[in-house]
């Protein structure tokens, strides 16, 4: 079982739940004195057909005591469900191919898949699911190794974006781009030293790596790339965070699709 909290990620999975009536037998909404939020989540969750229960402030804390301590914030309310393999919202890899080498449609001039390299922060992994959601992205795919492992704290920091955006786990990233490549994406990675971002043609298919916080992408996935990018910056640093750094890369893809 998973128990998600935090006020964003629960109305997500809520509002998922309205649009999809396979996922109500399995959440169950729980609550201690409720406040003016909680009820308006318990409306919500009512309406949708959702279970809700009454239960103590103690059994609550008993409830989140095994999530990471930036999730134990409960806040008079939780929401659990069945433990979901990241990735599984999602989506099978092979399945999403299978579309992918089809042309885009006329009304669709952009189709954008982000590809996590070895980005271990949960709260970065979120940030960066968030973005994909506000910007269009089609598919955020990450690594069975050597990835994120957090999918508490990967909801909250989303805001409940990952209950929309679809991901993909696979064991190969190496082989997952090389797929995209043969399905037709522009392989672009981020990085220091690049083209600038708003003189690249982000139209068409377009595949974004992002690398690690630390060491940024692998040597492998960094050959693999078409074209490296960068973001022009003024500051002292040399660099922006990761999900940061993504945030406005797919802000600028979003930005050229609009304009055609």
């Amino acid at each position: 079982m998973q128990v998600v909290t935090g006020f964003h990620a629960i109305e997500e999975k809520l509002r998922k739940a309205e649009n999809d009536a396979s996922l109500v037998s399995s959440l169950h909404l729980l609550y201690a004195k409720p406040g003016p939020r909680v009820k308006k989540m318990i409306a919500q969750a009512q309406k949708a057909g959702v279970s809700c229960k009454e239960v103590s402030v103690k059994e609550l804390d008993a409830l989140v005591a095994p999530l990471p301590e930036v999730a134990r914030e409960h806040r008079g309310v939780v929401i659990t469900c069945p433990e979901e393999k990241r990735g599984s919202t999602n989506v099978n890899f092979d399945h999403f191919l299978a579309t992918a080498c089809e042309p885009l449609p006329a009304d669709k001039p952009t189709s954008v898949v982000v590809v996590l390299d070895s980005v271990t922060d949960p709260h970065n992994v979120g940030a960066i699911i968030r973005s994909c959601d506000q910007f269009g992205a089609d598919l955020c795919i990450l690594p069975e190794r050597r990835g994120v492992k957090n999918s508490e704290v990967i909801d909250r920091a989303s805001a409940g974006a990952s209950a929309w955006v679809p991901v993909a786990v696979v064991p190969n990233l190496v082989r997952a781009v090389e797929q995209l490549k043969e399905a037709g994406y522009w392989i672009y990675g981020a990085d220091a030293g690049g083209e600038s971002a708003p003189d690249a043609k982000l139209t068409g298919k377009v595949a974004l790596i992002m690398g690690s916080e630390g060491t940024g992408m692998s040597r492998l996935l960094t050959e693999k790339c078409d074209t490296i990018l960068s973001i022009p910056t003024c500051g002292k640093l040399d660099s922006l965070n990761v999900s940061v750094a993504a945030g406005v890369l797919l802000y600028e893809i979003h930005r050229q699709a609009l304009k055609k």
